[in-house]
């Protein structure tokens, strides 16, 4: 029996530690193992390894000749701050960590393991693709991993770090998932790379240029975070775990505080203008509201009209949806739509509770909006508000006009609390436009159109855009002082924390596309 432990002893250590001039070819790229990487994301010395000793079993090709243990993918179990979470990294140091039969079979088990168990999936992603020498069965083995991420889709947390590169049908998997890391000049995504692009269209365009991470986190919005470095990027990952409830029959977890549920937020009287065109930052409202000044963006740079980000109020986790002054004077488009909405979704899918911050002018107005489907993607918010059955409060911070009010979970689409800051204005659309469309006859006919129009636009406003009109109506449930905010939002958060909603019998909605 020694002999056999022995034995078992050194095929374990040929498994673990793999080619030495590999790992030195990794680490020249700026790259870590996957079993390094594995040692970041998880609690130390929690990993229990499913299938090290695994090995394909195809022919051809010089395949039945080079049969590494793993066959090129570490899969298996450990804890992120005590809580059990499920992974697989591709080994790049085997094969390139391309995916065959065997690899793709423990892809598969891990998914089905974590689905079983209730629990996160992060997936580590360094591979060049389908193998090729394997044909069909690589193939067919990727449509095993996106039948499984679809099916656990809203059941629990699925999180793709993108650590090398990702192409061709590969690209899908980490777009099935909820969230998207990826770490600069070392990881790309694209469907078709810079040669086909070049043979087809003519275009010249290097990897990172094509898929990088910035590409990703600023123009495609494939990407929810973009690092410098991979130690940095698997930290947020564990981070964002700690925010994200194991699957969709928990809650997040909750944290003591030591930030006073009661503390007041007086700074917020100066930070927003009273005057409805001027900017500011609406990080700078978050930060004076949450629990120590610390949230999670999501999509930071991509769609930045409108602010995503999970932080935590007395200690209960939330999902913050706000509208951002700074870029583009906070408008809803197509891009800022699509992003808040997938957001609700995800809060929605796990149980975290939804903040929405309101500072809006309206739709962006224009030819490429309307031709690129604004109606369709707005559409994509106000079904993804409508549909959820989390806690949902509602704060006008200064300005909400026109259809873009009713998107940002106004009260008449569900939401559960609405409240509003002394200087709201809530109307079908700004004074002056407003009183150029309600007056347009008597400002025509006078002698003094700008004193006319000056005049109409200060009755219209005290008429009608008054802070405590829709609060007369009940659409507003208290004008509140900014300076009670933080501790207004977590009283209500706390009366509604067992909510219940019983949705119609349904299979499922049919969203916007």
């Amino acid at each position: 029996m020694r002999d056999r432990v022995d034995e078992l002893g050194g095929k374990r250590s040929e498994a673990a530690e793999g080619s030495r001039r590999a790992t030195d070819a990794q680490h020249a790229k700026g790259k870590l193992t996957a079993r390094e990487r594995i040692g970041i994301l998880l609690d130390e010395r929690s990993f229990n390894e499913v299938e090290q000793l695994r090995r394909h079993r195809a022919t051809g090709f010089g395949l039945e000749a080079k049969r590494p243990y793993t066959d090129g993918v570490i899969t298996g179990w450990g804890t992120v701050e005590g809580r059990t979470v499920f992974v697989y990294a591709h080994d790049f140091r085997i094969f390139g960590g391309a995916l065959g039969e065997a690899h793709a079979t423990k892809i598969h088990k891990i998914m089905d393991m974590a689905l079983s168990a209730g629990a996160p999936l992060v997936s580590l992603n360094d591979g060049a693709g389908a193998r090729i020498q394997e044909g069909v069965s690589a193939l067919a083995g990727y449509g095993g991993i996106f039948q499984r991420n679809t099916k656990a889709s809203g059941v629990i947390p699925q999180i793709s770090v993108m650590l090398g590169p990702c192409a061709g049908g590969a690209a899908y998997s980490p777009a099935l998932t909820d969230f998207v890391f990826m770490v600069r000049e070392t990881s790309q995504m694209f469907i078709t790379g810079p040669d086909v692009v070049r043979a087809v269209t003519g275009e010249e365009i290097t990897q990172n240029g094509l898929g990088g991470a910035d590409v990703h986190a600023e123009t495609s919005g494939v990407a929810h975070f973009a690092y410098d470095d991979e130690k940095t990027c698997l930290e947020d990952v564990r981070y964002l775990l700690s925010l994200l409830p194991r699957n969709n029959r928990e809650s997040p977890p909750s944290t003591p505080s030591t930030d006073p549920a009661d503390r007041r937020t007086p700074r917020l009287l100066d930070l927003v203008p009273l005057d409805p065109m001027r900017a500011y930052d609406m990080r700078a409202v978050v930060e004076e509201i949450v629990d120590d000044r610390e949230h999670m963006e999501v999509h930071e740079r991509w769609a930045t009209s409108v602010l995503c980000t999970l932080a935590r109020l007395d200690g209960e986790v939330v999902g913050i949806v706000a509208n951002q002054p700074q870029a583009q004077a906070g408008v809803l488009d197509i891009h800022s739509s699509e992003k808040a909405a997938r957001f609700v979704q995800m809060c929605d899918a796990f149980n975290i509770p939804l903040v929405t911050l309101v500072d809006v002018p309206g739709f962006l107005p224009g030819v490429a909006q309307e031709h690129g489907g604004i109606i369709r993607h707005g559409a994509k918010l106000l079904y993804a508000y409508c549909n959820a059955t989390v806690p949902r409060i509602q704060l006008i911070v200064r300005k909400a006009y026109g259809g873009a009010y009713i998107v940002m979970d106004s009260r008449s689409i569900g939401a559960d609390l609405s409240y509003a800051w002394p200087a709201n204005e809530i109307a079908v659309m700004g004074a002056e436009g407003a009183a150029n469309v309600v007056f347009r006859r008597e400002i025509a006919m006078s002698d003094h159109p700008d004193s006319t129009r000056a005049q109409l636009v200060k009755e219209y406003k005290a008429e009608l855009m008054h802070p405590y009109y829709a609060a007369e109506r009940g659409l507003v449930d208290d004008v509140i002082d900014p300076a009670d905010t933080r501790r207004t939002l977590i009283r209500g958060l706390a009366m509604l924390r067992d909510k219940h909603v019983d949705l119609p019998a349904r299979k499922h909605g049919n969203p916007p596309a």
